[in-house]
C-alpha cells in the first residue's frame, strides 16, 4: 500500500474532536477585551483535543548533528556531519527534533538567484514537524514529546532553519499538531498559513474573531503593539495599509491568482471561513477538475489563467466592479493582470453616531465614500505605480517572529483550527526520504514536477 493511501486510511480512522459550542463564548469575550488568548489558554472544546500537556523531563540531546549546508550560489546543498546542535538561548526558545520537512520554492530560488542568503555557509528550510525535546521555560505550554509544527520566517537565524536534525523555534512560532494529523501533513502548513493569515488579516483587515476566537490583527496591531516595536520597513503596511471602513467583510469578493499553490490553498481556506467570496484564477487544464470539486477549495468563480486578458474580462463581466481585493501568488506579470480586474467601489457613507449628525435640509443627497482596491503580491507587484484609490501591499511576514502577540495569536488559532478540522492540510504530492534527498526534491520543483500540492521529506521516525 502506498504511503499516501496509508495517510488517507489513517485519517479516516480518527474521530473528529468534540463540539466547541459550550466554550466558544467565554474565550470570544476574552479576545474581544484583550485582543488575544492568554499564552496558556486551553484550545476551544472539551478536553485538550488529545494534545500532550503532561509535564516531562527534557529528552536526551546529542552535541552534534547532521545538516545540509549551502556554500555558494547556484550550488547544491552539502550533507555535513558533526555540526553543533543549536542551544537554547532566550526565554522563548524551544528545541525540536526534526522528523519531516516541507519543501518551499524559496529553498531552490534563493541559491539559484542569489538572494535571501545572509551568510555562507547557510542552512535553509522554512517549516518542519517533529517532537519537542527541550523548552527554556518550565511553565511553557509546550512539553517534551509534544508533536509540533515549527514555522521559521526568520531566515537570518540559522538555528531556526529546517535542514538539520535539531532546530530552535520560538514557543510563539510553534504549533501543536493534533492526533488526527500526521507529521507529514503538519509540515505542509506553516509558511503558507502565516502568509495567508497576514495577507487577509493585516493587508485586507479581515477580522477572524468569530472563527474559534481567531485574532483581529487590525485591532491588535493598533491597541496591543507599540509602534516602536514594529520594524520600520513594515510599520506603514501594518498601521496605514487599509482604513477601517475599507476592511474586507463577509460577502466581499477576493481574487486569488495562482490558485494551485500552497499559499493560495490556505488563503482560500481562511477567506471562505471568514465568509468572503472567492475567485480562483488557475491553469484549468492542470487543476480545473480537482479545484471545481474540492472539499474546501471550491471557488465561487473559477477562471482559467491561460489567457490573462480573457481572464480579466471574465472577472469584470461577472463581478461588475465589485472586486476590491486581490492576492497574487505567482509574480509581477500575473499581479499586473490581477490589478486590471480590481475596481474601487463607491458606497454610501456610514451614519455618524447620535449627537454628531450635522444639520441637513430634506432632500440632500447622501455623501459617498470611495472604498479603495487592494492588491497583495506574495512574490511580486506590478512595475507601475498604484492607480488612484488602489493600494499595493507586501505581506509583513516578519510580524510573525518579531511580535510575540501576533505569532502567538496565529499559532494558537491554528491549533484550534486543526483540532476542529476547519483547516485542512494541502495535498502531499510525494514523500522523499532523508536529508540527503532534499537536493533531488528541489530539482523536481525546479522542473515544475510539483504542482497543486506539497513535496515533503521524512528525516526521522
Amino acid at each position: 500500500m502506498s504511503f499516501i493511501k496509508r495517510l488517507s486510511l489513517k485519517k479516516l480512522g480518527k474521530n473528529s474532536s468534540s463540539s466547541t459550542k459550550d466554550s466558544q463564548l467565554p474565550q470570544a469575550q476574552y479576545v474581544e477585551q484583550q485582543g488575544q488568548l492568554p499564552e496558556d489558554a486551553i484550545p476551544l472544546g472539551s478536553g485538550n483535543h488529545g494534545i500532550s500537556t503532561t509535564d516531562m523531563e527534557p529528552l536526551p540531546t546529542p552535541e552534534k548533528q547532521t545538516v545540509l549546508l549551502l556554500h555558494g550560489a547556484k550550488q547544491p546543498y552539502q550533507l555535513t556531519e558533526d555540526y553543533p546542535v543549536p542551544k537554547l538561548e532566550g526565554e522563548h526558545d524551544v528545541l525540536v527534533r526534526t522528523q519531516t520537512i516541507g519543501l518551499n520554492p524559496i529553498d531552490w530560488k534563493a541559491p539559484d538567484f542569489n538572494f535571501a542568503i545572509p551568510e555562507l555557509p547557510y542552512i535553509s528550510g522554512r517549516e518542519l514537524a517533529g517532537e519537542v525535546v527541550q523548552t527554556s521555560r518550565k511553565e511553557s505550554r509546550l512539553k517534551p514529546r509534544d508533536r509540533v509544527l515549527a514555522i521559521s520566517t526568520d531566515y537570518r537565524d540559522l538555528r531556526k532553519a529546517a535542514y538539520q536534525q535539531y532546530v530552535i523555534s520560538f514557543d510563539y512560532n510553534t504549533v501543536r499538531i493534533p492526533p488526527s494529523l500526521s507529521l507529514e501533513e503538519g509540515s505542509t502548513l506553516g509558511v503558507a498559513f502565516v502568509a495567508a493569515a497576514l495577507s487577509l488579516g493585516v493587508c485586507m483587515g479581515v477580522n477572524f474573531s468569530s472563527i474559534l476566537s481567531g485574532p483581529d490583527l487590525f485591532s491588535l496591531l493598533r491597541s496591543s503593539v507599540s509602534q516602536e516595536s514594529l520594524a520600520e520597513d513594515i510599520r506603514s503596511e501594518c498601521l496605514d495599509g487599509i482604513r477601517f471602513h475599507e476592511r474586507a467583510k463577509a460577502g466581499d469578493w477576493v481574487a486569488v491568482w495562482g490558485g494551485s499553490s500552497t499559499s493560495a490553498n490556505l488563503t482560500i481556506q481562511l477567506a471562505k471561513l471568514a465568509g468572503l467570496k472567492v475567485v480562483t484564477i488557475v491553469d484549468k487544464a492542470k487543476h480545473g477538475l480537482r479545484l471545481s470539486n474540492h472539499e474546501v477549495l471550491k471557488a465561487d468563480l473559477l477562471v482559467d489563467s491561460h489567457d490573462p486578458e480573457r481572464a480579466v474580462q471574465i472577472i469584470r463581466q461577472n463581478l461588475k466592479g465589485k472586486l476590491r481585493f486581490g492576492v497574487d501568488t505567482r509574480g509581477r506579470e500575473s499581479a499586473t493582470s490581477l490589478l486590471h480586474a480590481l475596481s474601487p467601489d463607491n458606497v454610501d457613507s456610514p451614519p455618524l453616531p447620535a449627537g454628531e449628525q450635522p444639520p441637513s435640509p430634506p432632500g440632500t443627497p447622501k455623501e459617498e465614500i470611495l472604498l479603495g482596491a487592494h492588491l497583495i503580491g506574495l512574490t511580486g507587484l506590478p512595475k507601475q505605480q498604484a492607480p488612484e484609490e488602489t493600494m499595493f501591499h507586501t505581506v509583513p511576514i516578519k510580524l510573525f517572529h518579531e511580535i510575540p502577540q501576533v505569532g502567538g495569536a496565529l499559532c494558537q488559532w491554528l491549533e484550534r483550527l486543526l483540532a476542529e478540522g476547519l483547516v485542512k492540510a494541502p495535498e502531499i504530492i510525494d514523500v522523499e526520504q532523508g536529508l540527503g534527498s532534499i537536493n533531488r526534491g528541489l530539482d523536481r520543483m525546479r522542473k515544475g514536477e510539483i504542482s497543486g500540492g506539497k513535496l515533503v521529506v521524512r528525516v526521522a521516525e
